[in-house]
């Protein structure tokens, strides 16, 4: 089965333009072409209708808001063909059920968002097609993540397989403060579910993305821009730009290298060292011993370096007898006691 949420350095990686392009189809592409150049695995979109995701009359600044920042059917599709020619998965937030049935042909995976983790219909939606999903979690306790997670189990039992869903740890803040990212998240979740897990990132800079690839982060999505300059839309204080995913890939590859291998060993590198020799200690006499003398542990000590016998073995020693003299702190012998 293919792993659909295996990347090509190791974690897959999500730029989010999200609505960074702020209604402009030219800086959609702009920033397209930008997250290709950054060598990750998925460019995510939001895609959805102001009418159909706001309430005009409860909430009319965010219903404004989101229609000026709606990219058309079109555009979408265009975005979609740009990223796929280059290699690249598109993916999206969709957040308009109309809307599925044209960008399902795009998307490899569905990324459901903090805010629709308690959507049922949406997600039910989404089930029935069956394709895997990625689930963020910002607003929600464990408890909440697990009753969608079993809801979508009863919808399909395709997400019963541990390759179909992914679990996001997230904050819904915009930026994080440090002491809210609660990246130990990670681990409950892993010990929690069968499913790989990830991170989405809503702070500044990339230690944290660092830190949850270093504790296991399968997935690590971030919003992305070509610069935050200047800019007054919120997401983009928040986001990646492309020399820093770069420098997040480069630090991706040392952790890898520093992760290693999970087996614990005597590495050939060690041997050649011979610090097995000169770091462990041996058994030496502590003062002069003469023959006849019944060996007491106060006679010995243990010193590097590991010539003669290996300080595991001092209780062997003990009570045996000295069957010759023997000079303070010369390398033992079994041969030289009875």
């Amino acid at each position: 089965m293919d792993n659909f949420f295996e990347g090509k350095h190791g974690p897959l990686l999500i730029a989010e333009i999200g609505g960074n392009h702020e209604g402009n189809f030219e800086y959609a592409l702009k920033l397209t072409q930008l997250a290709i150049e950054s060598d990750v695995d998925v460019i995510k979109y939001q895609l959805y209708s102001g009418s159909t995701l706001v309430n005009k009359k409860e909430s009319p600044g965010r219903h404004s808001h989101f229609k000026k920042f709606e990219l058309s059917k079109e555009q979408h599709i265009k975005l979609a063909k740009m990223c796929i020619n280059n290699n690249v998965q598109y993916s999206a937030s969709v957040w308009d059920l109309s809307r599925f049935d044209w960008i399902d042909a795009f998307l490899k995976f569905y990324k459901v968002g903090s805010g629709d983790l308690t959507a049922y219909s949406l997600l039910e939606s989404i089930a029935k097609i069956g394709k895997p999903i990625v689930l963020s979690t910002g607003l929600s306790n464990l408890s909440e993540i697990t009753d969608t997670v079993n809801f979508l189990k009863s919808r399909n039992s395709i997400y019963e397989l541990e390759n179909y869903l992914s679990i996001l740890q997230c904050t819904s803040l915009y930026p994080n403060k440090e002491e809210d990212v609660n990246l130990n998240v990670i681990n409950t979740l892993k010990n929690k579910f069968n499913y790989p897990i990830g991170y989405s990132d809503h702070t500044k800079g990339t230690l944290a993305l660092k830190t949850a690839y270093s504790m296991g982060a399968d997935i690590l999505e971030f919003h992305f821009t070509d610069t935050r300059e200047g800019k007054t839309f919120r997401d983009h204080h928040i986001s990646l730009t492309q020399s820093e995913v770069l420098s997040l890939i480069k630090s991706i590859k040392e952790i890898n290298i520093l992760k290693g291998n999970s087996k614990k060993i005597l590495l050939p590198n060690e041997i050649s060292s011979d610090h097995i020799t000169s770091f462990r200690r041996a058994i030496y006499p502590r003062k002069f011993i003469k023959l006849g003398t019944k060996i007491k542990e106060e006679d010995l000590i243990t010193l590097r370096p590991n010539h003669g016998i290996d300080a595991r073995e001092i209780s062997k020693l003990i009570g045996k007898t000295a069957i010759k003299d023997i000079e303070k702190l010369s390398v033992l012998s079994y041969e030289m006691f009875k």
